[in-house]
């Protein structure tokens, strides 16, 4: 049975993450959303480590549960048609600064374990080079293959995934901090790197541009921050409910186990496109080249975006699929839907509303947006809505690209469709 997984996540120790970003939380929003798995985050913190520990106990191999006196403070707020099994995996990101190849590098890593000890092992060679108490996402001074080498000494069955690789600032491939190769940065140690995390501004198609990418399987999750924003990206597998299967379907590229990811639409991501945020300049790749990489407004240099990063290293064109890639499908999350059905805030009472009352009729949102029948939400008096989600699931969509930190603004109506009323016939 299919079951979906987002496996980068933030606890509330984080920084900029919201204070409710705890367990209990994480164990409702999974339900509401239909995530299966769903990693831990930010274990290499000692509170935080210490609350996973109080509160979890393990289930499948390699995965954990949350204990019943914990999980039933949230159970009567999960709606009947919602309620499913919970496990959560061990996850944690590390950012790694350091000068290599005369430059600084600033790379950002997602470490898996599967139990507390491997976890604990890791978090006490780390704390030995740095300062892993002040943020749940540590800054550590030390070579990104120098981490990987500690992640595997704690346990052979530690995985490491380059986060959002794309990201100018924090990342393997980032225009601002990285290198040109994933060889580039972890040398003898690349063959122990079998996944790749794509991130919120680039999907599977653009990745596939660049040929040297072709062994590693790409994977999406939400690195969100707050209870609502898990499964903006997700996986989808269809293996056995243990660390153990998904490392090794992941690993091997499995079709039959690994199904591939759901993705936000990449012009949506803050760091899609080129610009300029202080001053409001929003570029293409072309729009850059021909203003010499600086902003036309006040002349400073623009951040490069994945966009125009992943067009510089490419070999391949716009379109090209390899032969092993792994299928994927673009989603807009509900409530930013719901937000432009009814000329409201993502996060209004009225979205609150709807989006509450469609869990209850049709089940959690991930089954809403990829397979509910679009005849039976026009039957619930949501036909505006099902027009939303056909014209979703089609591709369908508007978006002003995001840049420089800030994130796009995706419509699937035209202003004139509201405008002339014409959103009435559907």
């Amino acid at each position: 049975m299919p079951f979906i997984a987002d496996l980068h996540i933030h606890s509330r120790f984080s920084r900029a993450t919201s204070p409710q970003m705890n367990l209990e939380n994480l164990y409702q929003w999974a339900q509401l959303k239909g995530i299966t798995v769903v990693g831990c985050g930010d274990f290499t913190h000692p509170q935080w480590f210490a609350e996973l520990r109080e509160k979890l106990e393990p289930a499948e191999p390699g995965l954990f549960q949350l204990k019943k006196n914990y999980a039933a403070s949230r159970d009567s707020e999960i709606p009947a048609t919602c309620r499913a099994a919970v496990r959560f995996m061990l996850s944690a990101e590390i950012s790694t600064i350091y000068k290599k190849g005369e430059r600084t590098r600033k790379i950002h890593t997602v470490i898996l374990a599967p139990d507390l000890i491997s976890a604990g092992k890791l978090n006490a060679a780390l704390q030995e080079r740095g300062n892993i108490k002040s943020d749940g996402r540590p800054i550590l001074g030390m070579d990104c293959k120098l981490l990987l080498q500690l992640v595997l000494d704690a346990s052979p069955d530690n995985t490491c995934i380059p986060a959002h690789i794309w990201t100018p600032h924090f990342s393997v491939l980032g225009a601002a901090s990285g290198f040109d190769a994933v060889e580039e940065c972890f040398e003898e140690l690349t063959p122990q790197i079998f996944a790749l995390e794509t991130g919120l501004s680039s999907d599977p198609a653009m990745n596939w541009r660049v040929s040297r990418l072709d062994p590693f399987v790409l994977v999406s999750n939400s690195d969100a921050h707050s209870p609502e924003k898990l499964g903006r990206e997700a996986n989808i597998f269809d293996s056995e409910l243990s660390y153990f299967a998904m490392r090794d379907a992941l690993k091997t590229k499995d079709h039959k186990r690994f199904l591939g990811t759901i993705e936000f639409f990449p012009a949506e991501g803050k760091y899609h496109y080129d610009g300029h945020r202080a001053c409001s300049r929003c570029m293409s790749p072309e729009e850059t080249k021909s203003h010499n990489g600086l902003c036309p407004a006040c002349g400073r240099k623009v951040t490069v975006g994945v966009m125009h990063r992943v067009a510089l290293l490419s070999d391949r064109e716009a379109g090209c699929k390899p032969q092993q890639a792994f299928p994927f499908l673009s989603a807009i999350p509900m409530s930013e839907v719901l937000g432009e059905v009814y000329g409201v805030g993502a996060k209004s009472k009225k979205v609150t509303q709807h989006y509450q009352k469609l869990l209850e009729t049709f089940g959690n949102e991930f089954f809403i947006l990829r397979d509910c029948s679009l005849s039976q939400l026009k039957d619930a008096g949501y036909s505006l809505f099902a027009e939303a989600l056909k014209r979703i699931r089609a591709g369908t969509v508007h978006i002003s690209p995001g840049y420089d930190g800030e994130y796009g603004v995706i419509k699937v109506f035209e202003p004139w469709e509201r405008q002339e009323n014409q959103l009435a016939l559907f």
